[in-house]
């Protein structure tokens, strides 16, 4: 039996690639970009509104992303735990709300990883948190959510409403 490799990256790309079969009208929708990139700002913009970023967490500091992104931050100890792949697909279909709110997707399927974000976070198994441009983790669960739920929750920080009222000051879009 060959040997697969067993990379962070190799990782993500398998995800996404199981995403892109299950759906692949994600193929303009999802596009995974390098730290680097989306920390320098040189990251090219989707065609359509759904354009969400999604990386992997080897190699990136959240701290790269204060004041810029807020981080939702989906881990697992393997690429194969249902929650991770059910978070995923669920990310994927409701892509364009979660970049309308400014959140950049940041993944760790690798428990010996040792990534800024898992020593930050200490997930054990699967794992959802939202860190908001402040750099403060304002939710963890241990259990996938709906985007609706993670949404409405991203919807309640004190900066998304600020960034709300300044997009449409009387309330009206």
């Amino acid at each position: 039996m060959p040997m697969m490799p067993s990379t962070p990256a190799f990782f993500l790309s398998l995800t996404l690639a199981c995403l892109l079969v299950l759906n692949p009208a994600l193929a303009t929708e999802v596009l995974p970009e390098t730290a680097a990139d989306v920390a320098e700002g040189e990251v090219a913009e989707a065609e359509t509104p759904e354009g969400l970023r999604i990386i992997d967490a080897a190699g990136v500091d959240p701290a790269d992303f204060i004041w810029e992104w807020r981080i939702l931050a989906v881990m697992a100890d393997t690429p194969n735990d249902p929650a991770f792949i059910r978070q995923m697909r669920d990310i994927a279909d409701r892509a364009g709300d979660l970049h309308e709110r400014d959140v950049l997707v940041i993944t760790d399927t690798d428990r010996n990883s040792g990534s800024a974000l898992r020593q930050m976070l200490r997930p054990r198994g699967f794992m959802l948190a939202i860190i908001d441009k402040d750099g403060e983790v304002k939710q963890r669960r241990p259990a996938p959510r709906s985007v609706r739920e993670i949404n409405a929750g991203i919807d309640r920080f004190p900066l998304r409403r600020q960034e709300m009222l300044e997009r449409a000051p009387s309330g009206r879009d």
